[in-house]
């Protein structure tokens, strides 16, 4: 499994993650953007709502805040004290080593108890606004690195559940006691594995320095103001995905090109000459093929392998994913066998397009029925086994008996929309399919066709497309040949639109598909 990151630089920076060739995941860095995941603020409660157990909390954005009582965590009255101290200039180490801390609060308590209008607050940006909603932030802050989490005003310990090895739990543990600085609780991310102290102390003691130069920023800052930002996407993205199985890092940008081998290099020393600065004059995305999967994958419908295909529906409330075995025919034993093989393709697909897409909230996918109770446990699995890289919390339930699987996928910033219609090449005021994707329906139309078997088969279409068609060494029709050894004869028809096209029998007849 060979994974690369392509970073392409422009008003935006954008970044595709590929695996095995396909994409399967993409980013998008607004220089414009100030309410990240991540981001603190040290802002001011505009009110308590006791019927909500919330407050909502000025961070800048032209709808408040909301702030849970749940996100509060235990020790917000220490925290208070804290922000108190430092914004007065009395409270100058910041290492929390000698602060006394306050007690808990109570699990089931009321809001309008610990939290008052106008107090000051460091608040952590945990949901992204969408729609027409504010943040949703926590007070409970915790300061990201590559191995660890820094957790301020805790004890804990926690060590990542994607760590199966029990010996090794225990090992990551032991170190972590060691070096925990007193008033601060870690977190072991699951690249932690394997690793030594020595680079788990490094790591901590950066976050450390994260720490200690945003409470410098709180003492006599404006309210409200970002005092702890997120780092930029390109490190954020190599800090939470990069691992081993990276075959390359492109970028086309030479200033982002030396800071990601900068990061790379911190990282992971024997890996630094994976990453390449993209010279050549065809655009990054084009030369690695993500304009098309781009175009091909975002619409309502998306392609899939053997005619299937895959009908994607948004609602205010959920996500509707229908998946169709298409018009094909097959040559398994029967139905259910038939059922299983679409569903297990489309489950990939699935996986694939919820990372690719950042859909959030409940997705009700609509699977092929199957009345056998193991293949609907395989499906399951399946499923399960593709979403496991996927690093936003989700929760499948089983197939009910109607086909349908339920998912809630953790929603932390706006779903990732493109528009993939274009203006009609022929005229008229409606929208078209973009025509990059007509050329893979016409693939997908001709292997179709050729499972009846033809005798001949020709293709007539606009002269434009004819052309491409025909024109190159090898050209499509030769690829055509190659893999289905038959020669497809191709008619330009001046008559045609320009995304017209049909296909025709020995006789000429029209052949439908």
């Amino acid at each position: 499994m060979n994974k690369e990151l392509i970073i392409r630089s422009g008003d935006s920076t954008n970044f595709a993650l590929l695996k095995d060739g396909k994409l399967i995941e993409l980013h998008k860095e607004e220089d414009n953007s100030d309410f990240s995941v991540g981001d603190i603020f040290i802002a001011k409660i505009r009110k308590a709502v006791p019927g909500l157990n919330a407050a909502f909390v000025n961070v800048g954005y032209e709808k408040d805040a909301f702030l849970h009582y749940h996100d509060l965590g235990p020790q917000v009255a220490s925290l208070l004290k804290f922000i108190k101290g430092v914004s007065s200039g009395k409270q100058k180490n910041y290492l929390l080593k000698d602060f006394p801390f306050e007690k808990d609060i109570d699990k089931h308590g009321v809001i309008t108890n610990v939290l008052k209008s106008n107090q000051s607050l460091l608040v952590q940006i945990v949901k992204e606004p969408i729609s027409t909603k504010g943040p949703r932030i926590s007070s409970e802050l915790s300061i990201a690195g590559r191995y660890i989490v820094l957790v301020p005003f805790s004890k804990r310990i926690s060590i990542s559940q994607k760590i199966e090895s029990n010996e090794e739990k225990d090992r990551l543990k032991r170190l972590v006691k060691s070096i925990r600085p007193k008033g601060f609780g870690i977190i072991v991310r699951t690249v932690a594995e394997g690793k030594k102290v020595a680079e788990l102390d490094k790591d901590l003691q950066n976050l450390l320095e994260r720490w200690e130069s945003m409470c410098k920023k709180i003492y006599k800052a404006h309210h409200p103001s970002k005092v702890l930002g997120e780092m930029n996407r390109a490190s954020s993205i190599l800090r939470d995905v990069f691992n081993d199985s990276f075959s390359s890092i492109v970028v086309d940008n030479e200033e982002l090109y030396h800071n990601i081998k900068e990061s790379v290099l911190e990282m992971a020393p024997k890996k630094e000459s994976i990453v390449k600065l993209h010279n050549s004059r065809i655009p990054i995305f084009e030369k690695y093929g993500i304009e098309r999967q781009i175009k091909t994958s975002f619409g309502k419908t998306v392609s899939m392998s053997k005619g299937a295909y895959l009908v994607i529906e948004h609602t205010e409330a959920m996500h509707v994913i229908d998946v169709n075995s298409g018009n094909r025919s097959n040559k398994a034993k029967n139905q259910e066998d038939t059922a299983l093989e679409v569903n297990l393709i489309s489950a990939t697909e699935v996986a694939r397009q919820l990372r690719l897409r950042d859909m959030g909230g409940i997705i009700v996918v609509d699977f092929i029925d199957m009345n056998n109770a193991n293949n609907r446990r395989t499906l399951f699995n399946h499923l399960k086994e593709e979403m496991k890289d996927d690093r936003a919390k989700h929760k499948i339930l089983p197939p009910s008996k109607f086909g349908l699987i339920q998912i809630t996928r953790q929603r932390v910033r706006p779903e990732m929309k493109i528009k993939t219609r274009e203006e009609n090449p022929s005229g008229g005021d409606q929208e078209v399919e973009a025509p990059i994707v007509l050329l893979d329906k016409i693939q997908v139309d001709l292997e179709k066709i050729l499972k009846k078997e033809h005798k001949k088969v020709s293709l007539s279409a606009h002269p434009f497309i004819a052309a491409y068609l025909t024109q190159g060494f090898p050209s499509t029709r030769s690829k055509w040949f190659l893999d289905h050894k038959k020669w497809i004869k191709v008619v330009p028809r001046d008559a045609y639109t320009y995304l017209e096209y049909h296909f025709h029998d020995q006789e000429g007849d029209l052949i439908q598909v």
